[in-house]
């Protein structure tokens, strides 16, 4: 039992932190704000990340491309986490760290948004990838932990998550996608509420 209040409370800690970091709700705000003018300008989003973070990439693309809140049209958004035949291919050829950048220098477009999913910050196939969104001029989102990493200071937006353990982070980077997922559907598709 103590085990699970523990981490309960450890989570609570986290959202706590990031609820009173002015720094990390701006930055949220402004991801939000970047991400609906890139859909509305016609514009898609192209989501990467590892393991946790790629399923996290993936779930947000569901969101933005399906539903979050209520029934709209879909938004263009594209997980380069899914196609097996792109990710064996890629890593066989080129080697695992072009897995993304390859996908991006083919599929991305000025005026894009890649978000970038890396609690460390220190992801070399993730790196590579913001070096080749940066080439094509894509805008570039960052959700990484507490430090940043390397990708911090490569990103027009980062968003730092207030924890330094994995799974914390991983929280965190959802809660904040799923915040910006109902900020830009109200935004493009408002409620008859």
């Amino acid at each position: 039992m103590e085990a699970i209040l523990e981490y309960m409370r450890r989570s609570r800690d986290v959202v706590q932190a990031a609820i009173e970091d002015t720094d990390f709700v701006a930055t949220l705000a402004a991801i939000a704000e970047v991400t609906a003018n890139a859909l509305t300008g016609g514009c898609r989003l192209l989501l990467v990340g590892n393991g946790g973070s790629a399923a996290d990439a993936q779930h947000l693309a569901g969101e933005f491309l399906g539903r979050f809140n209520y029934d709209r049209a879909p938004l263009a958004a594209v997980a380069l986490t899914t196609d097996s035949s792109v990710l064996t291919a890629t890593s066989n050829d080129y080697g695992y760290e072009e897995v993304f950048a390859r996908q991006i220098r083919g599929l991305g477009k000025a005026g894009d948004v890649l978000f970038a999913l890396s609690t460390s910050g220190r992801s070399r196939n993730i790196l590579r990838a913001i070096e080749a969104a940066r080439d094509k001029k894509l805008t570039i989102v960052g959700l990484t932990g507490r430090s940043g990493g390397e990708m911090r200071r490569h990103c027009d937006i980062c968003l730092l998550a207030p924890a330094d353990s994995t799974a914390l982070i991983q929280q965190i980077h959802m809660i904040a996608g799923h915040i910006i997922c109902g900020i830009v559907e109200e935004r493009l598709f408002p409620s008859r509420d």
